[in-house]
């Protein structure tokens, strides 16, 4: 029988996993790592869940919203992309600048997510590219022309750890035509640093 949501207390709570108290059982959620975060012994959770079967294991999968759990299923239909690398990205990445990345074909930052190679990375930019819906308010921080090589460059400042909105306004600024890619990221965290 498939758990569709649990809701419950957190009874403990991991870097990637938490344990939801629900009817008398302690049910262990794999989570990304800003929901683990978040969800703090004592406090009540609301999960929308995903059971992955396999031959030796039952393991469920825990995301705080539907759309969450939706890329998850649609990063796990993928070849190539198991329920781990899916919780990897959506760990590195929230549900915002996933679908960015893969709806503006970001591979360079798809790639730098543990266990994803250029390859895989390519896959999902074309498999996913016409499924996903990146949120409306993400969509409408993007800007509307954005060249090719402004994409390089965020995705190289989200490899670095700066959060979209920055690397979005880093890129902004970077008047950057012609040099290679390194230059341009010089060029950005100079702006930072400025």
């Amino acid at each position: 029988m498939p758990v569709a949501r649990l809701r419950g207390v957190v009874e403990e709570a991991g870097d990637d996993w938490v344990i939801v108290g629900v009817g008398g059982l302690g049910m262990l959620v794999s989570v990304p790592a800003p929901a683990a975060e978040a969800l703090t012994a004592g406090a009540r959770a609301e999960l929308f869940t995903h059971l992955h079967v396999r031959e030796d294991a039952l393991t469920l999968y825990g995301f705080t919203s539907v759309e969450e759990l939706r890329l998850f299923e649609q990063l796990i239909g993928v070849s190539g992309i198991g329920p781990r690398a899916a919780l990897a990205l959506l760990s590195s990445l929230d549900y915002a600048q996933l679908t960015l990345a893969i709806v503006g074909g970001q591979v360079d930052a798809l790639r730098r997510v543990p266990g994803i190679g250029q390859k895989t990375a390519e896959r999902l930019v074309l498999e996913l590219r016409d499924k996903v819906t990146p949120p409306a308010a993400a969509e409408a921080a993007r800007p509307a022309a954005m060249p090719e090589r402004d994409g390089e460059l965020i995705a190289a400042l989200l490899g670095l750890g700066y959060s979209q909105p920055e690397a979005t306004a880093a890129a902004g600024r970077v008047d950057g035509a012609g040099l290679p890619l390194e230059d341009r990221v010089r060029a950005a965290l100079q702006y930072f640093a400025g």
